[in-house]
């Protein structure tokens, strides 16, 4: 499946009667399978979740455990990153290497990598006391 339709297709699917800001993104597993997710806002803003955020969980959920792509749409004059939280989700499970393509929906596209959405992240080697 390609990751490009994917994110397309599910973030006409997003829920954002507030800000009308509507986000896709699509995530592929080591074992090939594309996972989705779209922003879903609330009337409390904090209690949102981000489109990659979602993805994940829909990956998790399925028992995979390892990001080997994605990518993320936004009707926006510029690609859009992920926000700080969603950068550091995408760092648990997936290499700095692993590709990352920021779209915007009349075609522009920006291709990026994991490490550098967030340069010195926070990983359970931080937490080794030996």
């Amino acid at each position: 499946m390609d990751l490009k339709e994917a994110a397309q297709a599910v973030r006409e699917n997003a829920y954002a009667p507030y800000s009308n800001f509507k986000v896709g993104a699509a995530l592929r597993s080591a074992e090939g399978h594309v996972f989705v997710g779209c922003n879903v806002e609330n009337v409390a803003y904090p209690e949102g979740t981000c489109a990659e955020a979602g993805a994940i969980a829909a990956m998790i959920a399925s028992g995979a455990r390892k990001i080997v792509e994605a990518y993320v749409i936004a009707d926006s004059p510029d690609p859009v990153p992920p926000c700080g939280g969603c950068r550091q989700k995408l760092s648990e499970f997936a290499g700095r290497d692993v590709p990352v393509t920021l779209a915007t929906t009349d075609g522009t596209e920006f291709k990026t990598t994991v490490g550098d959405l967030l340069p010195g992240a926070f990983d359970a080697g931080h937490m080794d006391r030996t």
